[in-house]
């Protein structure tokens, strides 16, 4: 069942998480394995949402397209959707997850991820912003998704991926 978006503590508007890695390939190759093989470096055994074992996870390439992982049985479960799709310089996605870890479409925080050229590779940033829209437990989630766990091992998982793919 859908609640309503809480509202935020003063303390919480503009809650964010931002994370940043170097990866050692170009931008054009990292924006394609971040999109095109989202199933082979994300966590699935530690961040999956679903009832079923997660298979993979997938990102459908256009603005407006999912975001998801699809179990063993061939359920899907959706994470969001895709708000911007920019190769190979920018992606927004809708993150549509609750504090419970469930896909709830009426909760959406946003994250963006930029592939910027840097030296002999590519510097990629993120951001999860809107964090405010958690409500009272909006500092909890920005610590939950900034922490150990989170998003920057979310990234080395991706890196390795990208730096391994040649």
């Amino acid at each position: 069942m859908n609640q309503p978006i809480p509202v935020p503590t003063p303390e919480a508007r503009n809650l964010l998480v931002s994370k940043r890695i170097h990866v050692a390939t170009t931008p054009e190759r990292a924006f394609r394995v971040f999109t095109e093989k989202v199933g082979t470096w994300w966590p699935l055994v530690s961040h999956h949402i679903g009832k079923a074992d997660p298979a993979t996870a997938v990102m459908e390439p256009f603005a407006g397209g999912r975001w998801f992982e699809r179990g063993v049985d061939g359920s899907e479960c959706l994470w969001g959707h895709v708000l911007a799709w920019e190769p190979p310089t920018r992606l927004v996605l809708s993150w549509e997850i609750s504090c419970q870890w469930a896909y709830d479409p009426s909760l959406q925080t946003e994250v963006e991820v930029r592939f910027v050229r840097d030296g002999d590779g590519t510097r990629v940033e993120l951001e999860h912003r809107l964090l405010e829209r958690y409500g009272d437990r909006a500092e909890e989630m920005a610590r939950t998704l900034g922490g150990e766990g989170g998003w920057g091992s979310i990234l080395q998982s991706f890196a390795r991926t990208a730096e391994a793919a040649g």
